[in-house]
Parts: structure tokens; sequence; C-alpha cells
């Protein structure tokens, strides 16, 4: 294996996906490449809507990118890190970049959500894994502190 994909939205799900991503490179000598996804605030008007300013669409990618460097300061040194902002609907943008880098894996954060939860917000995680024609390992968030309750699916 030579490139992972480590797809994080800065919760503690993602977080425990990347620390075992971590884990699961450093024997394999493996490449992380850790992104985030973004999309722009729409407002809706009567008129129409209107997509944020310059300004703002500034300040998210820029907090995305202070965001990410952060999440990955404490493993320089344990495993080959490259970091990946893009602006988009998180699970095509996961899906395009792991193409693009011919990523042998997928790892990604899950948190859990059921019922009407699930409904309102989706899953990025269940659309990343129905979707993916690569492997992909999901990281129960309940699981983060124990380092349990990985699974795994394979799709190809």
């Amino acid at each position: 294996m030579k490139t992972i994909l480590v797809a994080v939205d800065f919760s503690d799900s993602s977080e425990a996906a990347l620390a075992y991503a971590v884990e699961l490179a450093k024997p394999l000598g493996a490449r992380l490449v850790v992104m985030h996804s973004y999309e722009l605030p729409v407002y809706g008007f009567p008129d129409g809507a209107l997509v944020a300013s310059v300004e703002v669409a500034t300040r998210i990618m820029q907090g995305a990118q202070t965001g990410l460097e952060g999440m990955v300061e404490r493993y320089k040194g344990e495993a080959q890190l490259d970091t990946i902002v893009r602006q988009g609907v998180a699970w095509e943008e996961v899906r395009a970049v792991a193409e693009e880098l011919d990523a042998e894996m997928i790892v990604i954060g899950t948190h859990g959500r059921k019922g009407i939860a699930r409904a309102l917000l989706g899953s990025v995680a269940e659309k990343i894994l129905r979707t993916s024609t690569r492997p992909v390992l999901a990281i129960h968030s309940h699981g983060a502190k124990s380092g349990q309750h990985a699974s795994v699916r394979r799709t190809a």
C-alpha cells in the first residue's frame, strides 16, 4: 500500500480515523493524504440564491487549511503526511481525490448517527462506502477512545 486517503471533518471520529491511519501507515511505509472538503454557504432570498462573498469564501478556505494543518501537526515525523483542502460536496470530493491520487484505501470517521439525525444530516461516510471503488475503512466515533469498532467494507 503506497497511498492512503484520510477524509476528515475535524470531529472526534475523524481524529480517531487519522490516528488509526497513522498507525496503519507506519509499518507499510505508506503516504497519508489527509483531506477536508467544505461547501460554501448559500443564502436564500426571494429573488434567488446568493453565494458567500469572496471574503467569506477566503476565510472559510483559510480556516479549513489552518484546521487541517493543526490536525496533522502532532503526527509529523510518524508518517509521510500531505494535506488537501477542496471546496465541494464532501463525499464527491473524497471519491475524486481518491481517484486522482490512485489511493489504495480511504479511511474515514463516522458519527454513527441513527434515525432522524441521520435522515436530516445525511451520512458522508455512508455515501463514500456505497459509491467508492476502493476499500474504505470506517472508524466509529464511539470506539475512538479505545481504538476499537473499526469496520471495513471492500468495494471493487
